[in-house]
């Protein structure tokens, strides 16, 4: 199934006293990156967010961010540092009877001495944490995915319909080679009696010229080619694997096959013909950047 290598999945819950929120988006890149925003104290999940990810996907710029909120205070122990509220104590009333000031030490002014209090967090259960951030995360790589594959079928059904108005144009190219040998001999020959002033002219002489001008004009192997790498085109198209890179370079094969044409062309209307196809290729080529 073609994916697009743009996504967003998020997904947030509450679980065992902690809120969980991860976001994960992408965008178009050659090779997988991967970044991550997290919370000082939960680097250690990095790597294993990254290997999940990873399972999913196999290019593209990708970011993940995590966020854990505490919603109760189970796991934080706050009590007073009486050797620091002693000293600011004595300081403070020393500090009054030196200079006459009103003692007015009071709870309020030992809570703004942040030193004051010691907050003791219990330490985190890392297999416990990532147990739920995996949760979490599963479930926003599941919706990121979807999108990616919403994405992706939709570019499926645009880059098939171009493709299939390539493939008619290049059924007219077919159509109109052998017009041109015709044209040609037909030219050739009054060319030749308008010299010779109706004078016997050589008619073997006449399909010599013309039979060499038709393999230099002629566009068979190219056209071959072409439908050749359309089938292919098709086939990978509904691959179960990333295709990306292999759609681009059967493209750039399909864009040399054309311009080959377009170099050999001697009817105006190939020549037409070929100036489309190519804008309709670099349409493909264009969406090809999007795909995984």
């Amino acid at each position: 199934m073609i994916r697009s290598m743009t996504g967003f999945g998020r997904d947030h819950r509450i679980i065992d006293g902690k809120e969980y929120l991860v976001e994960i988006r992408s965008v178009n890149s050659r090779y997988y990156e991967f970044n991550a925003k997290l919370p000082r104290q939960y680097m250690f999940l990095e790597e294993k967010l990254k290997s999940l990810v990873k399972s999913k996907m196999s290019r593209g710029k990708v970011e993940v961010s995590l966020s854990i909120y505490n919603i109760t205070s189970n796991d934080t122990a706050v009590s007073i540092n009486d050797g620091v509220v002693e000293n600011y104590v004595n300081v403070l009333r020393a500090a009054g009877e030196k200079f006459g000031l009103t003692d007015d030490i009071s709870v309020s002014t030992i809570f703004r001495m942040t030193d004051a209090f010691n907050i003791v967090r219990a330490e985190a259960d890392e297999d416990k944490i990532w147990e739920n951030v995996k949760l979490t995360a599963e479930t926003a790589l599941d919706k990121f995915v979807q999108m990616r594959e919403a994405e992706g079928a939709k570019m499926k059904d645009d880059i098939l319909e171009k493709l299939g108005n390539v493939e008619a144009m290049t059924a007219k190219v077919i159509e109109y080679a052998p017009e041109t040998v015709t044209a040609y001999r037909e030219k050739l020959f009054a060319k030749m009696q308008e010299i010779l002033d109706n004078k016997q002219i050589d008619e073997q002489r006449i399909l010599l010229e013309a039979g060499i001008y038709a393999e230099k004009i002629a566009v068979d192997e190219e056209t071959v080619r072409l439908r050749s790498h359309f089938v292919q085109f098709r086939d990978m198209m509904n691959a179960d694997e990333p295709i990306g890179r292999k759609l681009d370079f059967l493209v750039q094969e399909i864009n040399r096959e054309v311009n080959t044409t377009g170099s050999k062309a001697q009817d105006i209307r190939v020549t037409r013909l070929v100036v489309d196809m190519k804008s309709e290729i670099e349409k493909i080529r264009e969406q090809i950047q999007n795909i995984e």
